[in-house]
């Protein structure tokens, strides 16, 4: 095969001749697909001219089958977008053009033929309603050919030669960001080389709380108050620059990726309900990290349904309150100063309309007493990963709040000012997810280069190579769905849909990720000394924490729906 007077090995040729316009002709197709689907369903669902909870729960396969529809047809959006945005700079090279038509061949294939909710269930558009008629409209010429010729075993192995090429850069392919955020990557990435990754794993396997020091050196870093205003001491920066710092750091070790995300939902949390009080006293202490919070939230018997909570907080004659329940899974709670306690005062209530949030202070902790206030009491669960914070089981019992903590200084307003705060927490943890879905593609690269099985290395033998590729071009997807509901927050735009969406896609890409990579490290990768099983205990909170996959796309259909 010939192009311009030079000879092209068959791996070179992998790349589709006119392929930016194979893909933005595919991107139609599949949104019609979507649109249908939408229109049968919501048919389906709606009574008295109103879409019904009842009847949404009624058809939840499928209405969550439309949730990952949605996601997969925004994540082609999203890739097209960032290819054309490096084709006019100049940077759509070949890593870049390969990872493209990969992901749009794999993903317009499992549109047509089977997208994996999880590893048990996967949603065919029959599911939602659609027939064999309703399928022809992605018969487009250009599916066709990504389909037939996008993701093949060619494609993928001349990938993982370029990334072997290309160790040295700290992405797979062009991330598509500026210089600036990419300058933000470049010193986490080097933070976590130094400080991060020659200590995670035995952090994670002794069971120990991230040392304070690293605490310290990502408050200089200003990690903590990334995006609160610079009038309250925090650097003011985007959302988008909350992406990168929480991707980098999470792929040293997600406890470390997570120091900030407490903080994060606090600071929303004060900014967007509180006092102007609440604000001057809170919020440069957050920033500072002189000022450790954590998120008191969940209850034992109410899981995702946060207005079924029963924790109550009375208040007294001196206009405080005493907070009597049980919490649990609360993350670094012992050796933090402030809960963002959510709590029932309204007693007539059973639902979320009683709720309130306090910012209620309380006595760091020590290994010997972990909880010395009165009127608290904890203690440990034990967890298979995501441990560098700890998680415990919480006690209230007569617990002091002072009355100036109520957050905005109104009962009754606490669901609504959490709700506000679901949008920064779902695209923080799908930015995590991709930090860790990057962690286990680089230690199985590793790993599949060094190994030697029958006279070569592993990465030579194609299904370990494709295994390899498929983790980077999903990463790239995923990632690019992050930044995309980053950039909708930094715009002012609601994006509780495309948080939803990154969140629900990038957990999914991290345990697969790991799943693989402990794959490709074989039996080694059972044992406890190699970091592939530590990442892999680690993947598996993502698809659960700020939103369950199930809760997160019954939250998508709802808005797609309604």
């Amino acid at each position: 095969m010939a192009h311009d007077g030079q000879d092209l090995s068959a791996a070179q040729a992998a790349v589709l001749p006119d392929l930016l316009r194979l893909t933005g002709a595919a991107v139609a197709p599949a949104e019609a697909i979507l649109d249908t689907a939408k229109g049968r369903l919501r048919a389906e669902v709606t009574e008295d001219g109103r879409v019904s909870g009842r009847l949404v729960e009624a058809n939840q396969t499928a209405a969550h089958g439309l949730a990952w529809l949605a996601t997969y047809v925004e994540a082609l959006r999203q890739m097209q977008a960032w290819a054309e945005k490096l084709e006019s700079e100049g940077r759509f090279g070949e890593v870049e053009q390969l990872i493209l038509q990969i992901a749009f061949g794999e993903y317009l294939w499992q549109i047509y033929g089977g997208i994996p909710m999880s590893q048990g269930e996967i949603l065919r558009l029959q599911d939602i309603g659609l027939s064999q008629e309703d399928m022809r409209g992605l018969m487009a010429p250009e599916v066709m050919t990504l389909t037939q010729q996008g993701n093949t075993q060619a494609a993928r192995t001349r990938l993982v030669e370029l990334m072997q090429e290309r160790a040295a850069e700290i992405t797979v392919g062009a991330s598509g960001l500026d210089d600036e955020l990419e300058m933000i990557r470049e010193q986490f990435r080097r933070f976590v080389v130094d400080k991060v990754e020659p200590h995670a794993h035995e952090w994670h396997l002794n069971d120990e709380l991230i040392p304070m020091e690293i605490i310290g050196e990502l408050a200089e870093m200003g990690v903590f108050g990334l995006t609160i205003p610079e009038e309250y001491g925090g650097l003011g920066l985007s959302k988008a620059s909350m992406c990168v710092v929480s991707e980098e750091l999470s792929r040293g070790y997600i406890g470390v990726g997570s120091l900030g995300t407490r903080s994060e939902i606090a600071a929303e949390l004060i900014i967007g309900g509180g006092t102007d009080a609440q604000k001057e006293k809170w919020l440069p202490g957050i920033a500072s990290a002189e000022v450790l919070p954590t998120a008191v939230f969940t209850e034992p018997n109410t899981g995702s349904d946060l207005g079924a909570l029963r924790t109550r907080a009375v208040k007294d004659d001196s206009g405080d309150y005493r907070v009597t329940g049980n919490k649990t899974w609360i993350t670094h709670a012992a050796r933090t100063h402030v809960m963002t306690l959510l709590a029932r005062t309204d007693p007539q209530t059973t639902d979320y309309r009683g709720l309130s949030m306090f910012l209620a202070e309380k006595t760091p902790g020590t290994d010997e007493h972990p909880f010395p206030d009165d009127g608290i009491t904890g203690g440990e669960i034990e967890v298979l990963g995501y441990r560098g914070m700890k998680e415990y089981e919480l006690g209230f019992d007569d617990f002091k709040v002072k009355g100036e903590n109520l957050l905005g200084g109104q009962e009754g307003q606490g669901f609504k000012q959490l709700m506000a705060t679901f949008e920064s927490a779902r695209i923080q943890t799908a930015a995590r997810a991709v930090g860790v879905a990057q962690s286990a593609l680089d230690v199985a690269m590793r790993y599949a280069q060094d190994r030697k099985q029958f006279g070569k290395p592993l990465i030579a033998f194609p299904r370990v190579s494709g295994k390899l590729a498929m983790m980077a071009v999903e990463i790239m997807v995923a990632r690019q769905l992050t930044y995309f509901s980053a950039f909708e927050k930094d715009e002012g735009r609601r994006c509780d849909l495309e948080a939803g969406m990154a969140k629900l896609l990038g957990a999914r890409v991290a345990w697969a990720c790991a799943d693989n990579g402990l794959q490709v490290h074989g039996g080694n990768g059972f044992a406890l000394e190699y970091a592939i099983s530590r990442i892999l205990c680690d993947a598996r909170i993502l698809n659960i924490f700020e939103g369950a996959a199930e809760i997160q796309a019954q939250v998508i259909a709802r808005r797609l729906l309604g």
